[in-house]
């Protein structure tokens, strides 16, 4: 029986993984990389995941990069008075057993200059490169959409 399970285990558990967009570095966990389609005359576009840290100690992420973009940037939304603005930010800290989420009307990374279009469209992906002060770098694959994911996270840090 127990071996029966084992089996089963085995075989069920990567499927579990098959559609899984997350990504390790160390102690930190990148979930979920996404990106909305790019409308056609659009200049920028946004990225977004959430990074779980299971360690001990805080982290911060100092930059990001994509073949995609001349230039990337780290961004948050921030109610200044009765208006919503939005700001880079240099760095975004990740607390100890914490996580720091990017999701629309919060922190967020904006891809600016952007070089090739044709990875922006629903169904492609394309390579994001997180800079983190004691982790190191690791790149991720974003998935554009064409909508936001069902569970997409308000702005939390």
């Amino acid at each position: 029986m127990i071996k029966k399970i084992l089996i089963l285990a085995a075989l069920w558990l990567p499927a579990c993984f098959a559609n899984a967009q997350d990504f390790m570095l160390g102690e930190l966990h990148i979930a979920q990389p996404w990106s909305m389609e790019l409308p056609p005359n659009a200049p920028t576009v946004a990225a977004y995941f959430v990074i779980h840290n299971g360690g001990k100690t805080a982290d911060h992420l100092l930059s990001v990069d994509s073949p995609i973009a001349g230039l990337a940037q780290l961004h948050e939304h921030s109610m200044q008075g009765a208006l919503m603005k939005m700001q880079q930010v240099q760095t975004v800290e990740i607390p100890a057993e914490s996580q720091a989420t990017f999701a629309p009307m919060g922190y967020h990374v904006m891809l600016l200059e952007l070089k090739d279009k044709s990875k922006l469209v629903d169904g492609q992906h394309f390579p994001l490169t997180l800079h983190f002060e004691k982790a190191g770098d690791v790149t991720v694959e974003v998935a554009v959409q064409k909508q936001a994911p069902d569970d997409t996270a308000q702005h939390n840090h």
